[in-house]
């Protein structure tokens, strides 16, 4: 199934209130093929839900719509397709409702572990052009390169300390805090 995403990317300066109790889920991405530098195509686990994905910007240079196709996979497709090298990230997705918004705050793991994000999808192009940057996100970071799913995985965090500290952007520990991921 091919669709039209239009969405944009923060970098969240604080985990909002009430992160904690809403829905989330455990994500293992693995982007593929490994030797490409920013990969369109990747295999998911969502929980107890498989896919395949590839992504592909509308406009060279703008990262805010992307056709996307998504195939669903048995588990057992996904484990065999699990098996080929490819780079992987490892992060926990918070559904989070924002002024009627229903965002993904990601809360990046192992190598990664600090860095969290919040996409939030919009229906129309006007929609996403009006939207106002919620107090809990950083910078919009939708149009850096080194910031999309294809560019992190494989990565730790050292590897993207120098571009976020463009931004200013603080390391938001998870671990040894009330805040936990189960």
């Amino acid at each position: 199934m091919e669709e039209l995403e239009l969405e944009k990317t923060y970098l969240v300066k604080y985990l909002p209130d009430g992160l904690l109790m809403c829905e989330h889920k455990e994500l293992l991405d693995i982007y593929i093929p490994e030797g490409v530098i920013h990969p369109k195509l990747r295999i998911r686990q969502k929980g107890s839900k498989y896919e395949i994905t590839k992504k592909t910007p509308l406009s060279e240079g703008d990262a805010s719509q992307q056709t996307e196709q998504t195939i669903p996979l048995e588990e057992s497709e996904f484990k065999s397709l699990m098996m080929v090298v490819g780079k992987r990230v490892l992060k926990t997705r918070y559904l989070y409702n924002y002024n009627g918004h229903v965002s993904e705050i990601d809360v990046f793991r192992d190598g990664l572990d600090g860095l969290v994000l919040v996409d939030f999808e919009f229906s129309t192009v006007e929609e996403m052009k009006s939207f106002e940057i919620p107090d809990f996100c950083l910078a919009d970071v939708t149009q850096e390169d080194f910031i999309a799913g294809g560019m992190l995985c494989g990565k730790k965090y050292s590897d993207i300390s120098e571009q976020l500290a463009k931004y200013k952007y603080n390391k938001i520990l998870t671990k040894n805090r009330l805040f936990s991921i189960s």
